[in-house]
C-alpha cells in the first residue's frame, strides 16, 4: 500500500496513544461520514460523538477517554491539530527545486540561495536577496532591494515593493501586495498633496498573508507583522501599524494607520479598527465590530462600538423585541397621559 502508515507509526508521529489494532494501515484521511477502512478521521466536537459509531473509518483521532464504539482510536490532546498534521504527512509534497526557469526575469546583483525555484514570468528586481529553497511563482513581482528569507513561498501575481523584508517560512498568497504606499495626504487648498511613503514593510518568520491582502509601507519607518501571524484574504493593514506575534486576522478586516496590536489577538471577519490605537494581548473581537478606542488585554469584545462580548450578547437579545417594546412604551405613555388628565380634572 503506497504511502501507508500503521496506527502505531501515526501515534508516534503525533505523540498520541493507540486504542485498538496498532497494525491497522492507513493511507489517507476522510470525513467521519464518508471515510473507508483505509482512512483515518477525527472527532473534534463531542456533540458529533455518535457519528463515531457509524463511521467506516479505519481509525478515529479523538481526545483521551472518548467513547470508541469499538473503533480503533488514536488519543491526542488536540484532534483537530492532529488531523492537520496528518494532512501534511499524507498529502503535502514539496516539489523538487527548479532553479531559475526560462522566462523568469532577474535584475542585477541578485543574491540567490540554494535550491530555489523562480517560475516563468516571475520578475525580480535589482539588489534582491532570496534565501534557500524559496519559491516565487509566475507573475510575482519583487521590487529592487527586497530581502526574502528561506523556505518562503510567494504565489502568482503577488507584489513585494522596494526594500521590504520578508522572513523565512512565510507564505504570500496570490494577488497580495506587500509595501503599497500608505494612504497619506496633506490638505492643499481645495486639493491634497501626496505625502511620500518612504518606509518599508517587515514580515517576520512564519507569517502568512492571504490572497489580495494589502499591507502599506510606513511613511518613515516600518509597518511590522511579527512572527507567526496569519492574515486571511482581503485584509488591509495601513501604514505604520505593528501587529504582534501569532495573531489571527480574518477576511475583510481593516486596521487604520499607526495602530499597535498585541500578541495572540484574534480579529474576526470585517472588524474595523481606528488609527493610533493599542489593542492588548490575547484579545478576541467579534465579526463586524467597530473599534474606536484602545482595548485592554485579555478580553472578548463585540459590537459597534465594541463592548464586552457578554454585554453585547445581552443587548442583541433585546433587538428582535424592539418593535414590541416600542408598542408597549407607546401604550404606557398613552395610559399615563390619560391618568394625568383624570388627576387634573379631579
Amino acid at each position: 500500500m503506497q504511502n501507508s502508515k500503521t496506527l502505531k507509526e501515526l501515534a508516534e508521529h503525533l505523540g498520541g496513544k493507540v486504542r485498538g489494532d496498532e497494525t491497522c494501515r492507513i493511507n489517507g484521511l476522510a470525513p467521519l461520514e464518508s471515510a473507508s477502512s483505509d482512512k483515518i478521521t477525527f472527532l473534534a466536537n463531542p456533540k458529533y460523538a455518535a457519528k463515531v459509531a457509524e463511521t467506516g473509518a479505519g481509525a478515529v483521532l479523538m481526545a483521551p477517554g472518548g467513547e470508541s464504539y469499538g473503533r480503533n482510536v488514536i488519543e491526542v490532546t488536540n484532534p483537530y491539530l492532529a488531523f492537520a498534521k496528518l494532512l501534511t504527512l499524507f498529502y503535502v509534497r514539496k516539489p523538487a527545486p527548479q532553479g531559475v526557469m526560462d522566462g523568469a526575469s532577474l535584475g542585477s546583483t541578485v543574491t540567490l540561495g540554494s535550491d530555489i525555484t523562480l517560475h516563468p514570468g516571475a520578475i525580480v528586481g535589482n539588489g534582491v536577496s532570496i534565501g534557500d529553497r524559496t519559491v516565487i511563482h509566475p507573475g510575482a513581482v519583487i521590487y529592487d532591494g527586497v530581502t526574502i528569507g528561506s523556505d518562503t513561498v510567494i504565489h502568482a501575481n503577488a507584489v513585494v515593493r522596494e526594500r521590504c523584508r520578508i522572513g523565512s517560512r512565510c507564505v504570500i498568497q496570490p494577488g497580495a501586495v506587500i509595501g503599497s504606499d500608505g494612504f497619506g495626504y496633506a490638505p492643499d487648498g481645495a486639493g491634497y498633496y501626496a505625502i511620500p511613503q518612504i518606509g518599508i514593510v517587515v514580515l517576520e518568520d512564519d507569517v502568512e498573508i492571504g490572497a489580495n491582502s494589502c499591507i502599506d509601507r510606513a511613511a518613515l519607518e516600518v509597518t511590522l507583522i511579527r512572527r507567526g501571524t496569519k492574515l486571511d484574504n482581503l485584509v488591509q493593514i495601513a501604514h505604520n501599524c505593528q501587529i504582534g506575534e501569532n495573531c489571527m486576522i480574518v477576511s475583510q478586516v481593516g486596521i487604520s494607520g499607526s495602530t499597535k496590536v498585541g500578541n495572540h489577538v484574534t480579529l474576526a471577519g470585517q472588524v474595523g479598527v481606528a488609527g493610533h490605537l493599542t489593542i492588548g494581548d490575547n484579545v478576541m473581537i467579534g465579526a463586524q465590530s467597530g473599534v474606536p478606542n484602545s482595548v485592554p488585554a485579555n478580553g472578548g469584545f463585540s459590537g459597534t462600538p465594541i463592548m464586552p462580548h457578554k454585554d453585547w450578547l445581552k443587548a442583541m437579545a433585546i433587538v428582535p423585541r424592539l418593535p414590541e417594546l416600542r408598542k408597549t412604551i407607546s401604550a404606557l405613555e398613552k395610559r399615563i397621559a390619560e391618568l394625568e388628565v383624570q388627576r387634573t380634572e379631579a
